[in-house]
């Protein structure tokens, strides 16, 4: 049986009446329709009873024989469905409640859409850059983890800037004393990186974006990465104490004298497309762009 499994956010009644709408479209015609049990279990404390529905619950470790995850929410609903996706490489396919939603395909009034295309398999397959990030004390390595959008690494201590020294590819680049550093993939160009005055990288790209946080330097520019390269940070012997935050998910605590690796990871992330839609075009939409003339000039 072809198996679905659905990640929602929980907090908003919206999410949950279109993900009943879509599982009982979607059971209808022969397809599991799966919550994880953690999820199940909060709706239940909240008195939402989902034992007469087509969804049924089922833990982490069962779900990784799902054809789609199907995201029900924004963008942070997204990058956290990720972590149900991102190891078996279970494309994702977002259905937007959010306000931008630049990670979703289909906007809230496109349920009967993605239930065709699920059950028709009317979808294509494309893989996203994403980032390996490692951090290592005395050489050895405590901590990885992956990004979607991006890694950033903060100062923890409002009062006092961290110090930090980039390498490229094993290379000093320059030193920083700053508010942080991120590390973004094209994906999260229009994410973090962008309110940080960085570019905006169409996603087939294939590069690492580097920038820095109110940096106390004359060379302190967006850096746009070959994919192939290591992008390094050490933490200076007197830097306050560094969290690292991917995708704003999962983080840990970097001492100084640590060291922070970054590097594309093996893996991709893979996401279910439906429409042939240009990135373009998806800029124009999400950020509502003026395309139409301009001091009273025609538009194209």
């Amino acid at each position: 049986m072809r198996r679905i499994l659905l990640i929602t956010h929980t907090g908003r009644a919206a999410a949950l009446k279109v993900a009943q709408r879509l599982s009982d479209s979607l059971s209808q015609a022969g397809i599991d329709v799966l919550l994880p049990s953690v999820e199940y279990a909060e709706l239940a404390t909240r008195g939402i009873n989902l034992e007469h529905s087509a969804i049924r619950p089922v833990d982490e470790r069962d779900a990784a024989g799902a054809e789609l995850v199907i995201v029900i929410g924004g963008d942070g609903t997204i990058l956290r469905a990720a972590d149900y996706a991102y190891k078996d490489e279970i494309p994702l396919l977002g259905l937007n409640l959010g306000h931008v939603g630049f990670l979703a395909e289909v906007e809230s009034d496109g349920v009967d859409v993605v239930s065709e295309a699920v059950i028709s398999r009317s979808y294509r397959v494309e893989e996203r850059v994403a980032l390996s990030v490692r951090a290592y004390r005395d050489g050895e390595l405590y901590w990885n983890s992956y990004a979607l959008n991006e890694a950033a690494i903060q100062k923890r201590d409002a009062q006092r800037m961290i110090e930090l020294l980039l390498e490229i590819n094993n290379r000093p680049l320059s030193r920083w004393g700053c508010d942080g550093v991120v590390v973004a993939t094209p994906t999260g160009s229009t994410a973090y990186t962008w309110s940080l005055g960085g570019p905006v990288v169409w996603p087939e790209v294939q590069a690492l974006l580097v920038s820095p946080v109110n940096a106390h330097a004359l060379f302190a520019r967006s850096l746009v990465l070959d994919p192939r390269c290591l992008v390094a940070m050490e933490v200076a012997p007197d830097s306050p104490e560094i969290v690292i935050w991917c995708d704003g998910q999962r983080s840990v605590n970097v001492l100084a004298g640590d060291r922070i690796e970054v590097t594309r990871a093996e893996r991709p992330v893979r996401f279910a497309r439906l429409h042939e839609a240009d990135f373009t075009d998806r800029l124009v939409a999400k950020f509502k762009l003026p395309i139409t003339g301009w001091r009273g000039a025609e538009g194209p």
